[in-house]
């Protein structure tokens, strides 16, 4: 069986647990428009791009190392009919060892083709997670969003 659930993946040189560390600076890789906590089980933290994407995110699982996954709360994007899309899909970060070197796979479960953001979702998602994230994970200089003041 195959989802269609959106997922990129990247492959980088440095420990899981360096890795693990990265994924949980959202404001070293996804925005600097961030409230709240992104690193330890039940953290809550919301971003905002301006006022065409909000967000809600619970660390709902944390295995130093292995895993983190953010259910979506609450959102609300818009520029799509339905704004609360984002609304109750969860984020995944799967860390495994392969080949000698630390893999990194990004799902959003129910970010799915038939979801109107699913182009522009899923195109900035992989430039989040393959150049930003990748970067900050490999050089410790990720290409997260600016705060707005």
């Amino acid at each position: 069986m195959t989802t269609k659930d959106f997922t990129t993946t990247i492959l980088v040189d440095q420990t899981p647990n360096e890795a693990f560390d990265a994924i949980n600076n959202v404001t070293g890789w996804w925005t600097e428009n961030l409230e709240g906590g992104t690193e330890k089980l039940n953290d809550e933290f919301s971003v905002r791009f301006g006022d065409v994407h909000y967000s809600k995110q619970k660390l709902i699982e944390v295995i130093p190392g292995k895993k983190v996954v953010w259910l979506i709360t609450d959102s609300k994007l818009t520029f799509v009919k339905d704004q609360t899309e984002w609304t109750g899909t969860k984020i995944v970060f799967d860390i495994i060892k392969k080949d000698g070197k630390t893999q990194v796979t990004f799902t959003q479960h129910g970010l799915v083709p038939a979801f109107e953001c699913y182009g522009g979702c899923s195109g900035a998602w992989t430039d989040y997670i393959q150049n930003s994230l990748y970067g900050l994970i490999t050089t410790g200089k990720g290409k997260p969003t600016l705060k707005v003041s």
